[in-house]
């Protein structure tokens, strides 16, 4: 196989087999710019908060199948076939950069203290984990799907709470646009979450 990566196709008559060959070729060079997530709700001018005990909120990294598990972007070409978007790279993993994401939105979006994950002896409250399992570009759909299976414990108990949250932005799945469409319907699902979590009792 040539070590010439393809450029993303236009046309949808070559897009399977032009990801397809991508998915099948090294890393390359890291691309001059690298994509990070950012939150869209507005920060608070009092970002103070208090907690009893119990009710502060930890937000752990969820966990990711092994193409999340990589600063590239995948792209979901059909069932069974996953290729990555050329050029397209992240500054960090998506299971660290959507905790960060989540975290962010949480303390912005609610009254809750939310700790970081080493900080987590200082309280037994609400722990939050999860599985991020559709996190890039779906070529069949024409768009990135954003899919979180969260779960929501009291340290301190033994009830424990599920929920499904998912997100679909429209995407031609290019390296110039993927990224901002991944953003956007992360801060969907973060903002579901967090809403998830502010009611929670």
């Amino acid at each position: 196989m040539r070590a010439t990566k393809p450029n993303l196709p236009l046309t949808a008559l070559t897009l399977s087999a032009t990801l397809l060959l991508s998915a099948c070729l090294g890393g390359g060079k890291v691309p001059p710019v690298l994509m990070s997530l950012a939150t869209d709700a507005p920060a608070s001018a009092d970002m103070a908060r208090s907690a009893g005990a119990g009710e502060t909120v930890t937000v752990d990294d969820p966990v990711t199948p092994k193409a999340l598990k990589s600063l590239r972007v995948p792209a979901q070409v059909g069932d069974t076939a996953i290729a990555y978007i050329k050029d397209a790279q992240w500054i960090d993993t998506p299971d660290h950069l959507f905790r960060q994401l989540l975290t962010e939105t949480l303390k912005r979006t609610t009254n809750r203290v939310v700790l970081d994950t080493r900080q987590s002896t200082l309280d037994p409250g609400l722990r939050v984990t999860g599985t991020l399992d559709r996190f890039g570009y779906d070529a069949q759909a024409g768009a990135v799907i954003v899919r979180y299976d969260a779960a929501l414990a009291a340290t301190a108990g033994s009830r424990v709470e599920t929920r499904r949250f998912e997100a679909r932005e429209p995407s031609a799945g290019t390296k110039d646009d993927v990224g901002p469409a991944l953003n956007r319907a992360a801060n969907r699902v973060a903002a579901d979450v967090a809403k998830w979590i502010g009611n929670h009792g």
